[in-house]
């Protein structure tokens, strides 16, 4: 069983992350804004199942590998961290683009189109597949066996964090459109403070983890 000061530390990481907008959140809230709460919940739920997708794959895939050569592993952490790194410093670029994602419109569509929509945006979120492939297996405690087990617990912990965190965007867009809507300044700041949270993240899987 896993200590709960590793959980715990998972959880911290995780939570850095997620309540960084990208992908999956600005879509939650593009759907806020144009079809209301439910359609926001609903692909919430979508995006949540397709995250845990790819924890699934990792456990039963990737991350045995990873956990087995510290090659692969080395390789696929410098790898993620730069990667994230490099989307930190494209948010800050391009925060003022956040704007446009509170002004779109579009028409209704079905609940299992919009479930479906979510999850795909879930499973194909480029900050998600990086963070479990590089950055999960970190939080194992080989020791302790029952590595794929320990990957999917992980997995619920990510997946709790974000369904909880994306859902609040959701129902804050879905209340407060006109606030959001007309605030391009506060909307910068989000994205220069995410994407600086994110370099700071990627750096941090860079100096961390397994040095055997």
């Amino acid at each position: 069983m896993m200590s709960t000061d590793r959980i715990l530390a998972f959880a911290a990481m995780s939570f850095l992350l997620i309540v960084i907008p990208g992908p999956s959140v600005l879509f939650v809230i593009g759907r806020a804004l144009a079809q209301g709460r439910r359609a926001a919940l609903t692909t919430v739920v979508g995006n949540t199942i397709g995250a845990y997708v790819l924890v699934v794959a990792v456990a039963l895939g990737v991350g045995s590998v990873v956990e087995r050569s510290i090659v692969v592993f080395t390789a696929l952490k410098l790898l993620g961290a730069a990667y994230l790194v490099y989307l930190g410093v494209k948010a800050v670029r391009q925060r003022a683009s956040l704007h446009a994602a509170f002004t779109g419109e579009g028409p209704a569509h079905s609940g299992l189109r919009t479930l479906w929509e979510g999850f795909a945006v879930g499973v194909a979120n480029p900050k998600t597949i990086v963070f479990f492939a590089a950055v999960l297996p970190q939080f194992v405690d080989r020791e302790q066996g029952h590595v794929m087990l320990q990957m999917l617990v992980l997995g619920l912990v990510f997946n709790a964090i974000a369904v909880t965190c994306d859902s609040v965007w959701g129902l804050v867009a879905s209340t407060a459109r006109g606030w959001f809507a007309h605030s391009p300044r506060r909307l910068s700041m989000i994205g220069g403070v995410g994407g600086l949270t994110m370099i700071g993240l990627g750096v941090s899987v860079a100096a961390t983890g397994r040095k055997d």
